[in-house]
């Protein structure tokens, strides 16, 4: 058995691509998406075809609202390969804007079910800044799930359990990316930067009992995916699925919800997450740089509408 289906044994895995192709030849559980690689699969020949449609199809909408129905056009995709969830996310310039969230939020979740999607299919992405934070408070009191992204530090992860989000992405790779550069320690293994920070995490919610689900994010190479088996779930990119599916060898699970630690329970108002975020340089600079790059990412695909219309 190779590893990737010896992984699936222990933890969910989901695909991390807008790439509906390479879902199918995997057969993952879920899959998710962001800017970037909506971006990136709208380049490739066999997806201009969904952006020209979107485009054709809503001549006269605004440039966010045809990138609203792209987005949903590649979640239905999607589920037609995937047996459970999609994650769709909101524009990163309302980062900072609870009801602009909240708003967009209610939106995707009616063109999605205007679509046939049922609600239970749809994960909506949301930065994991306080405001963001807030605004899946209240969605998931109306009963849309949201996967809160962009997640970096221990204080973001207890403020999303506290305001009951379905689920989060804390990003492995981009906290390795900035030890490595700060130390320049290539760190392997349970050593990983990222890796232990989605131990601690997890082990919090196991110790105290939080529902929300922890989805390893931002993969670098198996090395740290596999020290993570026995996560809820963790997104992987096609390149590092089939790295798995090409390498033979025992998986051990390495996180298990008997391992709960010896964490001591913290209360997440505003003025001590953000104090928190303040101090942790790597989750400050990740946050903003994440966000930065989302937008720009968001804008080169308004680009490429309006080239079009």
């Amino acid at each position: 058995m190779n590893q990737l289906e010896q992984l699936k044994q222990y933890t969910t895995v989901v695909a991390d691509t807008g790439d509906f192709q390479s879902i199918k030849a995997y057969a993952p559980q879920d899959a998710t998406t962001n800017p970037s690689l909506i971006l990136k699969a709208v380049q490739k020949d066999e997806y201009k075809p969904l952006l020209e449609k979107a485009v054709r199809d809503n001549k006269n909408s605004t440039t966010g609202e045809i990138i609203d129905k792209l987005l949903i056009a590649f979640g239905t995709e999607i589920l037609k390969y995937v047996p459970g969830r999609v994650s769709t996310e909101i524009d990163a310039a309302l980062s900072f804007d609870v009801a602009g969230n909240v708003a967009r939020g209610r939106e995707l979740i009616s063109l999605y079910e205007k679509a046939g999607i049922p609600r239970e299919r749809v994960l909506i992405k949301i930065a994991s800044t306080w405001e963001g934070i807030r605004a899946s408070e209240q969605l998931e009191k109306e009963g849309i799930r949201t996967n809160m992204t962009l997640l970096f530090s221990l204080c973001q992860a207890i403020a999303c359990a506290e305001a009951g989000s379905q689920l989060i992405s804390p990003f492995v790779g981009r906290i390795y990316d900035w030890y490595k550069k700060s130390t320049g320690i290539d760190y392997q293994g349970a050593e990983d930067p990222g890796v232990q920070s989605v131990k601690r995490i997890y082990n919090y919610y196991r110790k105290f009992g939080y529902k929300t689900e922890v989805m390893g994010a931002s993969f670098r190479n198996t090395s740290q995916i596999l020290e993570l088996a026995g996560c809820d779930l963790l997104t992987i990119s096609p390149d590092l699925l089939q790295k798995l599916a090409d390498t033979q060898g025992p998986v051990e699970r390495k996180l298990s919800p008997a391992d709960s630690g010896t964490a001591m329970k913290m209360s997440m108002d505003e003025k001590t997450f953000r104090f928190m975020l303040n101090e942790d340089a790597m989750a400050t600079e990740k946050l903003a740089e994440g966000i930065r790059a989302f937008v720009a990412d968001a804008n080169k695909l308004k680009q490429m509408i309006s080239a079009l219309r």
